[in-house]
């Protein structure tokens, strides 16, 4: 009976300890982002995105404007190439912007609520609310959680580590993992301003297109160096490439690629991106929902996804290829242009 007493007493000792030095249990920090989720009218953040596809890292630079209910603003720009791409919701909808292109499409989504979304705050602290065997521990400046994903269809990528700032309960990083815990997203904040102030016009789509022109100017006529034909690296159902046609169009080479495998087959169309030199008053409406690539924004159907990257149009279609496949795929044409 002492000892039972004995032990006891130094377990109530411990957790007093721990008490007075500050540190909390994971219970109490989930409920202490929660509350700060809910009392949270808005913010602005920047974050370096370090992608590990391919041969080499992609570096992409973010900027992110949340103000409640439902507006966003979310600009990725890959410094070393001056490529940038802004996906914004408003009142009005969804619509992803190509400034030197350009263009820019509606969408009748709801994103970002139906998946998760590395570097928006609500979505990562609803991570961990939804994941009820995410693990936790805190070091000397940071708490950080280890949880599933919510990609509605991208599967590869099923977890994540997510460390916030002790004392603000700001993200400092996100780390994105496939299977076998190998990190393959990378997100750093710089930056973030909680409760931000923001322009009556701050998410209006056409001040924003014009506002990215101005960073970005409209790009000309195609580059004279020609389309760099990439090819995918997936190794779903052993596809393999069995047909390559490039046809001239007017605006340069546009590249046919066929893939079979024993079960599946796919098209992937490459072709130079024009851009839009009248000066367009409305996004144009398309039937798609957004497709979160990571490097980028596209149009996902069930049976084909398109994107813009670099300057070049993509567009995988299928019958036979889930969302899952197509994305996966889509993320491996990054590879340096390899048989």
């Amino acid at each position: 009976m002492k000892r039972k007493l004995s032990i006891l007493i130094m377990a109530i000792a411990v957790t007093l300890a721990l008490s007075a030095c500050g540190t909390k249990t994971q219970k109490e920090v989930v409920n202490d982002l929660n509350s700060k989720l809910s009392n949270l009218k808005g913010y602005k953040a920047k974050a370096n995105m370090t992608l590990q596809v391919g041969n080499e890292p992609q570096k992409y630079e973010i900027d992110v404007w949340h103000n409640k209910p439902d507006y966003y603003k979310v600009n990725l720009k890959n410094g070393q190439k001056d490529q940038s791409q802004m996906i914004l919701r408003n009142k009005e909808g969804v619509f992803v912007l190509t400034p030197a292109l350009n263009k820019s499409y509606k969408f009748q989504s709801e994103w970002p609520k139906n998946s998760s979304q590395a570097y928006l705050y609500e979505s990562l602290v609803k991570d961990i609310l939804d994941d009820h065997n995410a693990k936790f521990k805190a070091t000397k400046d940071e708490y950080v959680f280890e949880t599933k994903t919510r990609y509605q269809n991208n599967k590869m990528l099923p977890y994540e580590e997510i460390a916030f700032n002790k004392k603000t309960l700001a993200p400092v990083s996100v780390k994105v993992m496939d299977t076998d815990r190998n990190v393959l997203v990378k997100v750093d904040f710089t930056k973030v301003e909680f409760n931000a102030k923001f322009d009556n016009n701050a998410f209006d789509t056409k001040k924003s297109m014009t506002s990215a022109n101005l960073e970005v100017p409209v790009s000309g006529k195609p580059s004279s160096n020609g389309l760099s034909v990439k090819y995918p690296t997936s190794k779903i159902d052993n596809l393999s490439l069995i047909d390559e046609e490039e046809l001239n169009t007017a605006t340069g080479k546009r590249a046919v690629l066929t893939y079979t495998g024993k079960n599946k087959s796919y098209t992937l169309i490459e072709e130079q991106a024009e851009a839009d030199r009248t000066a367009a008053v409305d996004a144009t409406p398309v039937n798609g929902d957004v497709a979160d690539l990571g490097f980028t924004f596209g149009e996902m159907t069930d049976h084909s996804l398109s994107w813009t990257q670099n300057g070049v149009d993509y567009m995988i279609a299928s019958k036979d290829l889930t969302k899952n496949e197509m994305i996966e795929i889509a993320s491996s044409v990054q590879e340096e242009p390899v048989k």
